[in-house]
């Protein structure tokens, strides 16, 4: 299995395609990671999951935090599942799938789901806390770790990153990226050993 490929199937390239479209480059990457982090851990811990499904979240997870779907009331992630249900509506898919999307998608920013409940709302937990603050990375064999970067640099991910959500959790105080700004979630991001470390000024 391509850990760094979505499936061939026509609703994984639309996703690509949207994600590609309406998401800046350091956003793009950030999702496409998620699916390879997700693939990894998958294959690495024996999770049978829906690829295509978990491959359609991975890249539409976060597009909400772009200007052109930012939602002025709802926490980026319940936006986000509810422009994923526009989305695989027009894909054409039974209304039972359009909910499960989105459901992958909120659950992305909540409490940890075991993998035997639901196995892709674990994976992209598994990997978007990887690739945002770090979490499990360990997990992840160092060959992988330098080809999954190659292929997808981070372009300025954190700063970018944190720019959005903490304007998120400013204007919506009661969501999850609030919370997390709260529980010094920030400072994790900064220190993600996947970025190099930032410089210190010198006099």
């Amino acid at each position: 299995m391509d850990l760094f490929t979505g499936p061939d199937t026509p609703a994984a390239r639309a996703a690509h395609d949207v994600c590609h479209e309406h998401s800046e480059p350091w956003l793009r990457n950030h999702s496409l990671r998620a699916y390879s982090w997700a693939a990894a851990h998958a294959a690495a811990h024996g999770i049978d999951h829906d690829a295509e499904l978990l491959y359609v979240a991975a890249l539409l997870h976060d597009l909400a935090l772009t200007p052109a779907f930012d939602s002025h009331r709802l926490p980026f992630e319940e936006a986000g599942g509810r422009l994923a249900k526009v989305f695989a509506t027009g894909a054409g898919w039974a209304a039972t799938r359009r909910d499960r999307l989105a459901e992958v998608i909120v659950l992305h920013m909540r409490d940890d789901v075991p993998a035997d409940q639901d196995p892709e709302s674990h994976l992209l937990q598994v990997a978007v806390s990887a690739d945002v603050s770090g979490r499990r990375l360990d997990q992840f064999p160092d060959t992988f770790k330098t080809e999954l970067l190659h292929r997808f640099p981070r372009l300025g991910f954190a700063p970018a990153f944190l720019d959005r959500t903490r304007d998120q959790a400013e204007r919506k105080p009661d969501c999850a990226a609030a919370d997390l700004f709260r529980a010094g979630w920030e400072s994790r991001v900064l220190n993600n050993p996947l970025d190099p470390p930032t410089a210190t000024p010198t006099s």
